[in-house]
């Protein structure tokens, strides 16, 4: 099967639909519409059947799961359909596990309510995600290489379908081909040259690129575009002309009706991954925040007052997500200063305070930054987002530093529990730094961020150089 983006969602699609058919039975049998008593069959069978029966309905149609990507016409006629092949799978279902007497009009009502339920609710999911697409929140701005008629095809479905989250910013084309040669309505989309390629990535805030390549031609140099977009820190998808040589291919993925490669593809690209991660961190900064935020917080609050003035609170414009910045909170471990965004840390370093010694070993200095986790702007375990002006600077000198940015900046990170901590005061420890993310990012599991949260609080190799 493809590996198809809107395929990934099937997850989050399945959970609200589950929500609801349960919500259905449980409404019915309050207001009692159809008694199930004496019958001999409880509630909770019907339940887990009906349960059954939409999973194997979900799964067997799972091709017209994919409400989100076209009209609401389409997706009132597909609801309906698949909600008809529901019924007709648990009435199989009834006659195969059920005897004697079934609460026929029972089930007949969850099942018109469950109908209204996923009628009204991809409605108003539908209606919500439009509006705010259409206003551009959430969108990413993209950018097509090569001009030809796949292009324009990809570049129409964009603008057809706000849904898909993507706003066409323009195209760039080949060095050789003549400019005379694209229609003249198309030519003030023409940004430039592929030979300009990070330049025009920079001056128009692109965030994904699209490659249009074909099996049968070199004039395409995707490694050169791929070189550029990692040091630019922007995603790359490759698109072939010819689309039905992917179709078999169980390695791509799909957006709306292109075959797509994702040759940057890591496994935080999975949605589920991405949904299991948040759901972690959300349970363990909650966990963090009402362990600590009433006894901790307010006994190193004090000792900061007390001992330093200035804020209890250090808060820094950092790099996150997607080359976003975000605020970023500490506990102050420093006497106030001008240098605080551009200089590091130093051993010794003067302008740290006895308590910010103390802090900084131990790690109570990131505390707040669990906060962050809850606001979604980090992560529990991920690559240690660095100052703007780092960002800038190492961008320009290590190649795949921007690649960093591909996932969320974490409070802990591989890096660090391996003694990769303090400054960076020569470029091959910034390199090896980024190594180590590198290979946190290609090669992220679960266990992993356990593993990494396990040695930032008992291993020794993270209190090394920590100020």
């Amino acid at each position: 099967m493809i590996n198809s983006k809107e395929n990934s969602l099937l997850l989050v699609y399945i959970i609200i639909d589950l929500f609801l058919l349960n919500l259905s039975i449980v409404t019915a049998y309050y207001f009692n519409w159809g008694s199930i008593q004496g019958n001999g069959y409880g509630t909770r069978f019907y339940m887990l059947q009906a349960n059954l029966a939409w999973v194997i309905t979900y799964f067997v149609f799972s091709k017209n799961n994919l409400y989100l990507r076209d009209s609401y016409q389409h997706r009132f006629l597909r609801i309906c359909k698949r909600v008809g092949w529901f019924a007709l799978i648990l009435m199989v279902l009834t006659f195969i596990f059920m005897k004697g007497n079934i609460a026929r009009t029972f089930i007949v009502s969850y099942i018109v309510l469950f109908l209204i339920l996923e009628l009204g609710t991809y409605w108003i999911i539908y209606t919500i995600l439009r509006l705010r697409r259409n206003r551009g929140w959430h969108t990413k701005n993209i950018l097509i290489i090569g001009y030809n008629d796949t292009s324009v095809l990809l570049r129409q479905m964009f603008e057809k379908d706000p849904m898909l989250g993507y706003k066409f910013i323009g195209y760039v084309k080949y060095d050789a081909r003549d400019i005379n040669e694209i229609p003249e309505e198309d030519r003030l989309y023409i940004l430039g040259n592929t030979s300009q390629l990070e330049q025009v990535i920079k001056d128009n805030n692109i965030e994904v690129v699209f490659s249009v390549f074909s099996f049968f031609q070199n004039k395409t140099n995707t490694y050169d575009h791929l070189i550029v977009c990692n040091h630019s820190g922007v995603r790359l998808y490759l698109v072939a002309e010819n689309q039905r040589w992917l179709r078999k291919n169980s390695d791509i993925e799909s957006i709306g009706d292109f075959y797509i490669l994702n040759p940057q593809r890591i496994p935080l690209d999975d949605l589920a991954n991405r949904l299991g991660k948040r759901a972690f961190d959300i349970a363990f900064s909650s966990t963090v925040i009402l362990l600590f935020c009433w006894n901790i917080f307010p006994i190193i609050v004090l000792i900061i007052k007390s001992t330093s003035k200035g804020p209890v609170f250090f808060v820094q414009e950092r790099t996150g997500l997607n080359n976003q910045s975000f605020q970023c909170y500490k506990f102050r471990s420093m006497c106030v200063n001008d240098h605080c965004d551009e200089q590091q840390a130093t051993p010794n370093d003067t302008r740290i305070t006895p308590f910010g010694h103390f802090m900084r070993k131990w790690n109570i200095d990131e505390l707040p930054q669990f906060f962050n986790v809850l606001c979604g702007h980090m992560s529990i375990v991920g690559p240690r987002p660095h100052m703007l002006k780092h960002t800038e600077q190492y961008s320009e000198l290590i190649k795949q530093y921007m690649v960093r940015h591909y996932v969320k900046p974490g409070i802990t990170g591989w890096a660090q529990v391996s003694g990769l901590r303090g400054e960076t005061d020569e470029l091959w420890k910034m390199e090896k730094r980024v190594k180590y993310d590198m290979d946190y990012i290609e090669n992220w599991s679960f266990v992993k961020d356990l593993k990494i949260i396990w040695l930032t609080i008992f291993g020794n190799d993270v209190k090394k150089n920590a100020g």
